[in-house]
């Protein structure tokens, strides 16, 4: 066989087996993709047939576990008394995911509007990495942080009119948990807006604020809000600060000053606690549990709904 021949043939030889290892790979992803859809059907199955059991208690009933007012699941040891009406854990929920948003939205914006338009290459080289520390401190952490040291300074300075156990100390500490994920993220969308809006705002006779509010923030509003509904449906499933900071007792009030149980906490009480499987506090757990998952659901479908509407293409 002549030498180009035999290039021919190894050329031949090198691109079958590149063919082969393309494929291999196209299939190890497409497997990697129905893993995760499997993964997330296998938990939607679960949480449809545990908390069915619940439902199915002579004890409960769907219309008034989604408009009661009581939840006693863990206080009554005669199930005969118990209550499980879900808006309680509901309201303690939505007390310090309100209280955390308050904190991590506006903050978090301001810092990224901040470094993306105003700060410079020193003022950035410090920003950053704090934020990076914040991201990374352990939720734990600041679940003792908010009984420690924010509680108590709530209860001094309003002479006692907070509970120990409170949704506010919670909610802070929560925020404070969201607020670098609101920033980075933030910082990302304004960082993709084209240079030639800013220069086009400047030619007009912009200052450098008012093409950041009036030009930059709204051709990056679809970014900004995926960002703040991420940080919501992020605050809505902490379990670790709420569980140590926002008490036991599921509330149906809107005072954050006193306790709220959120679902999430509520779940690792029930979890603790000495209730054995196949009692209908057991399967409660998980009709909590699904509807904590339509909520976060619900946001993620909202959140691409806003981002389709409000997204802008540059060419």
């Amino acid at each position: 066989m002549n030498r180009p021949a035999a290039l021919v043939n190894k050329k031949f030889r090198s691109t079958g087996i590149g063919v082969v290892q393309e494929k291999a790979m196209v299939a190890l992803l497409a497997l990697c993709a129905l893993l995760t859809v499997g993964i997330t059907v296998g938990i939607i199955v679960m949480l449809i047939g545990e908390s069915w059991h619940f439902f199915q208690s002579e004890h409960v009933s769907l219309r008034g576990f989604l408009t009661g007012t009581e939840w006693t699941a863990l206080q009554s040891k005669d199930i005969a008394k118990a209550q499980f009406g879900i808006w309680p854990l509901l309201s303690g929920t939505l007390r310090v995911t309100m209280i955390a948003m308050l904190i991590a939205l506006p903050c978090g914006l301001i810092t990224a509007v901040f470094l993306s338009e105003f700060a410079s290459d020193r003022v950035r080289a410090v920003l950053k990495p704090t934020l990076e520390v914040i991201a990374g401190i352990p939720t734990v952490v600041l679940g003792y942080f908010a009984v420690l040291i924010v509680s108590p300074s709530l209860q001094f300075l309003s002479a006692g009119g907070f509970d120990t156990f409170n949704a506010t100390s919670a909610g802070i500490a929560v925020g404070i948990l969201c607020l670098p994920m609101v920033c980075s993220l933030s910082e990302d969308a304004l960082h993709a807006v084209p240079r030639a809006l800013r220069e086009a705002a400047y030619g007009l006779g912009c200052t450098p604020f008012e093409t950041s509010i009036k030009v930059v923030v709204p051709a990056a509003l679809s970014g900004i809000i995926s960002a703040f509904l991420l940080a919501f449906s992020r605050a809505i499933g902490e379990t670790m600060v709420v569980a140590l900071a926002a008490g036991t007792r599921a509330t149906f009030t809107a005072d954050p000053r006193e306790q709220s149980q959120t679902m999430t906490g509520f779940i690792v009480e029930m979890i603790k606690s000495e209730n054995e499987y196949g009692t209908v506090q057991y399967f409660s757990l998980y009709a909590v549990a699904i509807t904590l998952f339509t909520i976060t659901f619900g946001m993620t479908l909202v959140g691409q709904l806003i981002r389709r509407r409000y997204q802008e293409v540059y060419s």
